[in-house]
C-alpha cells in the first residue's frame, strides 16, 4: 500500500535544508492520496512517527532547450508533493551506508 502512495523522496538542496533545520522531509506522492493516507504510508515504510503532513499540487510547466537541430519544446507533468514533519528525535536515512 505504501508503494502506491509514496512515489519517491525529493532530494534537492531546498528539501535538504528543510530536513536539517526543521526535521521535514519531502516526497512525490500519488495525486489521489490524502494527508491521512500519506502519513500512514510514511510511518509504515520508514518506522517513524509523523507529526504533520502538508501537501501541494505542483503545476505542469512548459520547458524548452536549444540543440543543434533547433529548439525542442516539451512539458513537465504536474505532481503532488507532500512535506512530512516528523516528531522530535525521529529521522529518516534515505542513503543508508554509502
Amino acid at each position: 500500500m505504501a508503494k502506491e502512495i509514496l512515489i519517491k523522496p525529493i532530494i534537492t538542496e531546498k528539501a535538504d535544508a528543510l530536513t536539517d533545520k526543521l526535521n521535514k522531509y519531502s516526497f512525490i506522492v500519488n495525486k489521489k492520496a490524502n494527508k491521512i493516507e500519506i502519513g500512514k504510508a510514511v510511518e509504515d515504510m520508514y518506522s517513524v512517527e509523523v507529526a504533520s503532513v502538508n501537501t501541494i499540487i505542483m503545476p505542469a510547466k512548459a520547458k524548452s532547450r536549444n540543440t543543434r537541430a533547433g529548439v525542442i519544446k516539451g512539458r513537465v507533468s504536474s505532481y503532488k508533493k507532500a512535506i512530512i514533519t516528523l516528531a522530535e528525535g525521529e529521522e529518516i536515512d534515505f542513503f543508508g551506508d554509502i
